[in-house]
């Protein structure tokens, strides 16, 4: 029995693609990431972009045209079946002192919209710097410091809405 997968292209069309299918697939690999396909007498130019093999999305070039593709096994469409999201994180709404320290700046403001990575503070411990960035994107609920406050270890310092 072979396995089947379900390729998402562009979160519009999806298809069942089986082993057997990438077996009878007339492909050459032209350099790394790169390669010539045969499909129906047609020839076709294609080259992988960018690859997440943890979450099973790819960017695909084909003949200059740019796709989105996810791949879902048997378990991945169980699991989405069944309403759960797979590699799915706890959402973090608080931002604490994970040492004592002294707020040297605060990057942010109340009721602003952050992206993920975004600088949020600086936080002086032990004669160095550390840098806080946003976890993820959100609007900034509270933020419980200011500048030139020190802090101990779990103290509550940037809320998210």
């Amino acid at each position: 029995m072979s396995t089947s997968y379900t390729l998402s292209v562009n979160n519009t069309i999806s298809f069942d693609f089986s082993e057997s299918d990438l077996q009878n697939l007339d492909a050459v690999s032209l350099e790394n990431c790169k390669f010539h396909i045969l499909k129906d007498h047609k020839p076709y130019k294609a080259e992988i972009m960018t690859a997440d093999f943890l979450a099973k999305k790819y960017t695909i070039k084909v003949n200059n045209n740019t796709y989105e593709v996810a791949i879902a096994d048997a378990l991945d469409r169980l699991i989405k079946s069944m309403g759960i999201e797979r590699g799915r994180t706890k959402v973090i709404n608080a931002i604490k002192a994970p040492m004592p320290g002294l707020i040297l700046e605060i990057s942010v403001e109340i009721g602003q919209t952050v992206k993920e990575n975004d600088p949020l503070l600086i936080l002086e411990a032990m004669k160095m710097e550390n840098s806080f960035l946003s976890p993820r994107d959100g609007v900034i609920k509270s933020i419980a410091v200011e500048k030139g406050n020190a802090v101990d270890k779990g103290q509550l310092l940037i809320e998210f809405e």
